[in-house]
């Protein structure tokens, strides 16, 4: 029954064996085995695999008809607002924190003039820029742009990089950083 479980919620999400292994830090030879309920899993194997598809360990172990789906509504006023040392640049965290060191998106508004830079994140972690409101100019490196409302940029951030407000108006950019999934969670 666990095996069963564990492929249902895998195939349900999407992802292979390599993947769900990857996750884990199960082998793709012992998730085949398990699935193919061939042998037993220890609690802590499927423990392990329950954090790797993300789902509570009672899922896997007494099933349920459908996995559960994810509906959830935050409103502006109540997302997480980040203080910075950057003077003039605001910070809102639009993901959920369960997502940490994986997959971040922030709504980054800069009054006039304002920079913030940022160190190196883990290799081969990327940044998505959209702007929204007014112009920026995004360095990365030595590689260095200017964009307006509605460009679009995606460039590693795993090197000192930065973003400032090119304007006498406030910016507005939306951001998503991208972890690399072979680097692990934070």
């Amino acid at each position: 029954m666990v095996g069963e479980n564990i492929q249902r919620i895998r195939k349900f999400q999407g992802i292979t064996l390599h993947v769900l292994s990857e996750r884990s830090n199960v082998s793709k030879a012992m998730l085949s085995q398990i699935e193919a309920d061939k042998v037993n899993p220890t609690v802590a194997t499927v423990w392990k695999i329950a954090r790797g598809l993300e789902v509570d360990i009672q899922e896997l172990l007494e099933g349920a008809r459908e996995p559960k789906r994810i509906f959830q509504h935050d409103r502006f006023e109540d997302i997480t607002t980040l203080d910075t040392e950057a003077d003039g640049v605001q910070i809102h965290v639009l993901s959920p924190l369960s997502m940490v060191g994986d997959l971040e998106m922030y709504i980054i508004a800069f009054e006039e003039g304002a920079r913030l830079a940022s160190e190196a994140h883990f290799p081969k972690t990327e940044e998505f820029l959209t702007v929204l409101e007014g112009a920026v100019r995004v360095t990365a490196g030595e590689n260095s742009t200017d964009m307006k409302k509605g460009d679009f940029i995606t460039y590693h951030c795993d090197i000192d990089h930065t973003i400032e407000n090119l304007g006498n108006t406030p910016a507005v950019i939306h951001m998503v950083v991208r972890y690399n999934a072979a680097t692990g969670r934070i």
